[in-house]
């Protein structure tokens, strides 16, 4: 089977024997040891990850045969990792691995080095990531040894692959678009050219004469460095020509765990050194995945979450599931045992949160829990592990702690010291009592819960005559008239919504058609049919949770817009995503707080992920 220009080999029975025997081999062996010192990288695993381990093993590169010895380069895709050996060797030959960050240019020298220990003829270094998202960098990876001599193998994966790879001739694009500005240089024409469906790009050079050069740049971080992307495709303009153009390169790298590449054309007049390049630009293959893509960029897979925001990671990881069920694209789905795996333990203050962590992602923020509950029932739904559906139940469990009767005759306290009542907590609570009841066989406990919440959020007043949600309780046990915020009313529209869809009893779904109507025609929450937060007028600005709420808001509104097949609702979430894309949307993609477009705006993953929400609505 041919992937990216190599042969994999595919060799189940034969890999289990290699593991096997690489376990035994370990126990013999003593340990590779790193020579030099090199930063360590965390992907999938983190470097050093003994063989044994690995996921799978291919040999896309040809061995190195050194005086008599065989070094082989072995890599595992599945982990993003690779490890070398040596074998027909003797007492102290020794193998290692190079790992580049600029294309080969440069490296990272020894890694894991081992030798032959006595009465051997062969060893192995433990595993080394190849990529680096985290840090914005596609790394090369070789395997060297030293027998009398020292040899390696070729670097793995020099060309970038995605639905195209690096090299293909610019005559097979779907598209031409050119949807930046060309720059002129003494009269050279320097235009930048994207193929948006297979996000591919190329550069062109155009009025010019025999000698000009044209490149591409690419960049794994938005235009901050490119150091393995410098000059692609440098091509110059032949005797008797006026234009020439490079290849395609591409701007996605999945093997590589990086999607957001950036790419920019830049050329050179021939009798001249200084060259000119037209700006950076993300290629849009669809408005969803272009936002999806954009909002990798920002993932940590160190620690598994976007930094430095505890809730707001939850949510967001909701926005990438979200975005996965429903455009069928599975590129992300390793963040999800990522995260769920970096941050299921404990983390004192200050880690993760001002709070600490106490382990199943509960702290003393009722709420922060709940929206790790939600990123759970919907990572189960998406995967069918049951341990993301057993997580959910155990923090719905610690939330359950804290409905209390006492008080306002129900509803669930938003902090572990029990001083406010709000409409954020027990929004998650009525949805999460639902969800259970919806995915655990033969469930009456949370369905009774459920019932009995959604009958106190109607009772409690926190629903104003305008049919808009207030933020909560007072300590009269009042509508406190605070802030109407887009997630309030999103999470009570997807809570009554899907109460209804597990009763049957319309009264739900008329409350959850009260809430929408209310939101989209309120200047409270609409302005000029645009979702706008009180934070999005004027000078005004929205602190880091605000941020995310309107992402939280279309979600929930896209399911009661499925369930009744409204024409109006679907006209809204349409309204949205058109609206940001065209007024909020910069060239590489970002997606800033104010959908309308207006200053003073902000832009962070915050407000990436929120966007996506809406244009991950638009897409269902």
């Amino acid at each position: 089977m041919s992937l990216y220009g190599f042969d994999i080999v595919v060799r189940p029975r034969l890999l289990s024997f290699l593991l096997t025997a690489a376990l035994a081999f370990a126990a013999l062996v003593p340990a590779a040891t790193q020579a030099v010192a090199a930063t360590q990288v965390c992907v999938l695993a983190c470097d050093t990850l003994d063989p044994s381990q690995a996921r799978q093993e291919t040999f896309p590169v040809p061995d190195k045969t050194l005086n008599g010895r065989r070094v082989q380069l072995h890599v595992s895709d599945a982990d993003d990792m690779a490890w070398a050996s040596i074998d027909n060797g003797s007492t102290g030959d020794a193998v290692w691995l190079d790992r580049s960050w600029d294309g080969g240019a440069t490296w990272d020298g020894l890694l894991g080095k081992a030798s032959i220990p006595s009465t051997w003829t062969g060893t192995r270094t433990l595993m080394y990531n190849i990529t680096d998202p985290r840090n914005h960098k596609r790394g090369l990876v070789r395997a060297c040894g030293d027998a009398a001599g020292v040899g390696c193998t070729n670097w793995v994966y020099p060309t970038v692959c995605d639905t195209l790879c690096d090299g293909t001739g610019a005559g097979q694009a779907a598209g031409d678009d050119q949807p930046v500005p060309s720059t002129t240089l003494y009269g050279r024409t320097i235009r930048l050219h994207v193929d948006q469906k297979n996000a591919t790009a190329w550069g062109s050079i155009d009025t010019g004469g025999a000698g000009d050069e044209i490149w591409l740049d690419r960049s794994w971080d938005g235009g901050a460095t490119w150091p393995d992307g410098s000059s692609l495709g440098r091509t110059s303009t032949p005797s008797g020509a006026t234009t020439t153009r490079t290849t395609m390169y591409a701007t996605r790298d999945p093997r590589g765990l990086l999607y957001g590449g950036a790419v920019r054309a830049c050329g050179r007049e021939a009798s001249h050194n200084e060259g000119s390049c037209t700006a950076w630009y993300r290629p849009v293959p669809n408005r969803a995945r272009a936002a999806a893509d954009a909002l990798m960029t920002s993932y940590d897979p160190y620690n598994g979450w976007w930094p430095s925001s505890w809730w707001n990671s939850a949510a967001t990881l909701t926005s990438v599931i979200d975005f996965a069920k429903t455009t069928g694209t599975h590129d992300y789905d390793w963040i999800i045992a990522r995260t769920f795996d970096q941050n299921k333990g404990v983390f004192p203050a200050g880690t993760r949160s001002s709070d600490a962590i106490e382990g199943d992602f509960i702290s003393r923020s009722i709420d922060d829990s709940g929206w790790w509950a939600i990123a759970w029932i919907d990572a189960y739904d998406y995967t069918h592990d049951a341990r993301y559906l057993n997580e959910a139940v155990t923090i719905a469990d610690y939330v359950q702690q804290y409905w209390d009767t006492g008080t306002c005759g129900g509803g669930v306290w938003w902090d572990r010291e029990k001083t406010y009542k709000n409409a954020v907590t027990n929004g998650q609570y009525l949805w999460l009592t639902t969800a259970l009841h919806q995915r655990i066989p033969g469930d009456t406990v949370w369905l009774q819960r459920a019932k009995t919440s959604a009958a106190w959020y109607k009772a409690s007043g926190m629903i104003n005559s305008s049919g808009l949600v207030n933020d909560g309780l007072s300590s009269s046990c009042a509508n406190n008239g605070s802030t109407v915020w887009s997630y309030n009313q999103g999470l009570a529209i997807g809570a009554f919504t899907e109460l209804w869809r597990t009763t049957g009893d319309s009264s739900f779904l008329t409350t959850a058609k009260t809430l929408a109507n209310a939101a989209i025609s309120s200047s409270q929450l609409t302005v000029g049919g645009v979702l706008t937060e009180s934070c999005d007028v004027g000078s005004a600005s929205c602190d880091d949770n605000q941020k995310q709420f309107k992402g939280i808001f279309m979600r929930n509104f896209a399911d009661l817009a499925t369930v009744t097949g409204s024409s109006t609702y679907r006209a809204y979430i349409q309204k949205q995503a058109d609206t940001l894309w065209a007024q909020d949307r910069s060239n590489l993609n970002a997606l800033g707080e104010r959908w309308a477009g207006t200053s003073p705006n902000q832009t962070d993953w915050r407000t990436q992920a929120s966007a996506l929400g809406a244009l991950t609505a638009a897409a269902g």
